[in-house]
């Protein structure tokens, strides 16, 4: 696979993401920051994520939301997300448009 095909799919998996919604927040786990990393290894996805405190209640149910998002990407083989809890979440991970969303731009 080249790396212009990897990249393609690295893109792939991060907006499938953005479907995943954490719903005490209303908002998706990548403008969210709870998305550590996409690793694309030949067409498998690895990707590593956390919670906003490992007190999650929902922490189970965003992971099998992100593996049946990331199964559905045409062209992905393998698919693992592990959840990790190093470094801890801040909200210095929001994006721009998560503090947007949450009104903390104003």
């Amino acid at each position: 696979m080249t790396t212009s095909s990897s990249t393609q799919l690295q893109h792939a998996a991060f907006e499938a993401l953005r479907d995943v919604i954490d719903p005490e927040v209303g908002l998706n786990i990548v403008d969210l920051g709870l998305v550590y990393g996409v690793e694309v290894v030949g067409a498998d996805v690895q990707v590593r994520l956390t919670m906003t405190t490992p007190a999650c209640p929902l922490g189970e149910q965003i992971v099998r939301d992100a593996e049946e998002r990331l199964r559905a990407v045409e062209g992905l083989g393998e698919v693992t997300v592990e959840l990790v809890w190093e470094p801890a979440w801040s909200p210095d991970r929001l994006s721009a448009a998560g503090k947007e969303q949450l009104g903390w731009n104003r």
